[in-house]
């Protein structure tokens, strides 16, 4: 800003020097502004000038302008580079495990300015979301493969048995599916994890078994809670252990594979959100390393 070079140095001459043009030009550009203004920027002395009330307001109000401008410039290369924004995450039936947990705090380490959105919702929901732009990446129970989006199934959990504290079957350290033949099963019916109900029913089918299946459009804490209540008895992934709940305990099931539950990511294609690129590198990086 030339008016700001000649209020600095207080003299035409030095403020040329030190802009690299010329003083002749410098003092016409200023006559000008003053002209376009209206107002006299600088009373011009003998040897030198000083700026007029008029002038220190409009350098005043000039200089909060770059300031802002810079503030602008700077955030906008931070965006550009991925170390400032936003990555949005969606949930489909999925508990922050461990695995999740871990690369999601190394995530925050390594980006600490951007800032993490995480939400609950239904697959279909979660997959109209991605679509749309609305999401970065969302993490659901079971496989995907979705004609227009990619996908990666990152880890499996094994289903455990969550039932009241004081009911008899908790006095044992590891159950069977037999076991539960005579109780009532609890499961989520909200389109959040079907995988889940799929495979509680193939489990009881394939051992001829047909207990009480009683439904709940609820979430997995809410499912957990009911369990507490003594409703019955809920198959859940064995990241729902994490759930502390009062009244609640977890047991193996001795006869579940430990990989009958897959957890995927799912994400767009044609996101170029660069917070969820570097995500997205980080979390397949771990993955190719067996991290994840």
């Amino acid at each position: 800003m030339q008016a700001a070079a000649v209020a600095e140095h207080l003299n035409f001459r030095h403020a040329a020097t030190a802009l690299g043009v010329s003083q002749s030009g410098l003092s016409q550009r200023i006559k000008q502004l003053e002209e376009d203004l209206g107002v006299l920027l600088f009373e011009r002395r003998h040897r030198g000038v000083a700026v007029t009330d008029s002038g220190e307001r409009f350098l005043r109000h000039i200089a909060a302008g770059i300031d802002q401008l810079d503030h602008a410039v700077k955030v906008a290369g931070m965006m550009a580079g991925g170390e400032l924004g936003r990555l949005r995450i969606g949930l489909g039936g999925v508990l922050i495990s461990p695995a999740l947990a871990d690369l999601l705090g190394r995530f925050r380490e390594s980006y600490p300015r951007i800032a993490v959105d995480i939400t609950d919702g239904q697959r279909c929901s979660l997959l109209r979301q991605i679509r749309e732009g609305q999401l970065d990446i969302a993490f659901v129970v079971g496989g995907a493969i979705i004609p227009d989006c990619h996908s990666k199934q990152l880890w499996v959990e094994r289903l455990v048995a969550a039932l009241p504290a004081l009911h008899d079957l908790a006095k044992a350290q590891e159950l069977e599916w037999v076991d539960l033949a005579s109780e009532t099963i609890l499961v989520c019916h909200d389109g959040i994890e079907p995988q889940v109900l799929d495979r509680v029913l193939h489990r009881f089918s394939e051992r001829r078994l047909q207990p009480a299946i009683h439904r709940f459009d609820v979430g997995r804490d809410t499912l957990i809670r009911l369990v507490a209540e003594g409703y019955g008895i809920a198959p859940v992934p064995e990241s729902a252990t994490a759930i502390a709940m009062p009244g609640v305990e977890f047991r193996c099931l001795d006869d579940e594979p430990p990989d009958s539950i897959p957890v995927t990511a799912i994400w767009s294609p044609f996101n170029r959100n660069v917070p969820h690129r570097n995500f997205l590198e980080m979390m397949l990086r771990r993955s190719r390393n067996g991290a994840a």
